[in-house]
């Protein structure tokens, strides 16, 4: 592992020459997202959209029979400064290699692989032109694997509400020291989350597969002031249990953005007589991992940070694809 600046010369010389010590003959690129996706800015001008440039170099420098380049699907549709004109990144890539490389251009979805989650990703492949067999998008599998699949069997887990006294939250929810001892028996990783009160209550009245928003105006996301929060139906929403999960981003930590709570269960009826269900949070870090597709066996070190795991996840494109893409280049 090399690890540095790629546009810096000494670093990218640095991986062109262990690379052909080792004798390279594959190049994955997975150049970063944030200045394309739907999710960011979408900001042409994010010099991270220009690093896409080294990878054609290094394509150009080690002669590979084979590259694979993953991103999200805007990345078709970014353009950056290039030669005095703004060009699409694909035109750039056929520009400069399709004289050497057959070029494959493919949006897939990860969720047609066994993966439990919805994530779509362009997918460039290249063959060097001499090569006998061209490397291709591994077949779909008509199995979906669900949140069912992936985490239902994982017990309840209580959220902890980090703005109620201890009386309040023991009252609110008697359960959850013994709920988290047996989450943590599963995985290290298979925290409790930690949210405030009038988010989680809001959650607690959310039918699965369902908006808070869509709740009755007692249980609608409200602000500290008591006013309504405004967002979009695919915030303060619970996952379905019967789909693969929603898109993993890296706000999967909070309640108020894309998708990211719990299914839930329906556990019964408040004093009111309302109905409520369980899980009124996000997902686990664990959690996450069963649905990106990562091995429980992965060595994460023990002392990194769950924000930043969140966030790396959020970033990722699921494993168990990855796997599949290279079990499919030609022998």
């Amino acid at each position: 592992m090399i690890c540095g600046d790629i546009t810096n010369p000494n670093i990218y010389q640095s991986i062109i020459r262990q690379s052909e010590k080792e004798g390279v003959n594959v190049i994955l690129a997975t150049p970063p997202c944030q200045g394309m996706s739907t999710v960011g800015q979408q900001d042409e001008d994010d010099e991270r959209n220009y690093l896409t440039l080294p990878v054609i170099q290094a394509i150009k420098d080690l002669s590979p029979q084979y590259v694979a380049i993953e991103n999200v699907p805007n990345y078709i549709n970014t353009k950056i400064e290039y030669e005095g004109n703004r060009k699409l990144l694909t035109e750039i890539i056929k520009k400069e290699l399709s004289v050497d490389y057959s070029i494959s251009i493919e949006i897939i979805n990860t969720e047609d692989f066994c993966v439990p989650q919805s994530r779509e990703r362009v997918i460039i492949l290249m063959t060097r032109k001499d090569m006998s067999s061209k490397w291709q998008i591994p077949p779909k599998d008509k199995t979906k694997v669900t949140m069912e699949d992936a985490i239902g069997w994982i017990p309840c887990i209580d959220p902890f509400v980090k703005d109620l006294s201890e009386d309040d939250f023991k009252k609110l929810f008697p359960l959850y020291e013994e709920r988290k001892l047996k989450a943590l028996a599963i995985s290290r990783w298979n925290i409790p989350p930690v949210h405030i009160y009038r988010q989680v209550k809001a959650m607690q009245y959310t039918p699965t597969g369902k908006s808070a928003f869509d709740n009755s105006p007692q249980h609608r996301p409200m602000k500290d002031d008591g006013t309504f929060v405004k967002g979009y139906h695919n915030t303060y929403s619970r996952q379905r249990w019967d789909t693969p999960a929603f898109t993993v981003t890296m706000d999967n930590r909070k309640i108020s953005s894309q998708g990211n709570v719990h299914p839930g269960r329906l556990i019964g009826k408040d004093e009111n007589d309302e109905v409520i269900y369980s899980d009124a949070r996000t997902l686990t870090l664990y959690e996450l991992m069963r649905i990106m597709s990562i091995p429980d066996s992965w060595p994460l070190p023990p002392n990194t940070g769950e924000a930043f795991v969140r966030r790396i996840i959020g970033e990722g494109i699921p494993p168990l694809f990855v796997q599949k893409l290279f079990k499919n280049l030609p022998k």
